[in-house]
């Protein structure tokens, strides 16, 4: 097999630092706000199963829910909130070091 023939690109970007602070900024935003509806649709998913999910036309196959089937779901959305929650903290050092990008930059 051999190896992928990849391309000489060079690509010409000029970004300041003062125009990568909004950006940065910008990207953590969209981030948050993804997670943020990550945990929507699992609060959403714990409400359907509890039959509370406010105009669920939706029924279950059996009807009747089990414990077992409660805590098979209930332990799949404390999976995904864990891996949010580890998101979260990459934020965070994310925008801690914006912050020290900010505090460093000189005014235009």
């Amino acid at each position: 097999m051999s190896f992928p023939n990849i391309p000489n690109i060079t690509p010409l970007i000029s970004v300041t630092t003062q125009q990568t602070i909004p950006l940065l900024l910008s990207s953590i935003a969209l981030e948050e706000l993804a997670l943020a509806h990550i945990i929507n649709a699992e609060a959403e998913k714990l409400q359907f199963v509890l039959g509370t999910l406010g105009g669920a036309t939706t029924t279950f196959s059996p009807a009747v829910v089990s414990v077992n089937d409660l805590l098979t779901v209930d332990a799949s959305v404390q999976r995904t909130l864990r891996d949010v929650i580890k998101k979260e903290m990459l934020l965070q050092f994310k925008f801690e070091n914006v912050l020290d990008l900010i505090a460093i930059t000189p005014l235009p």
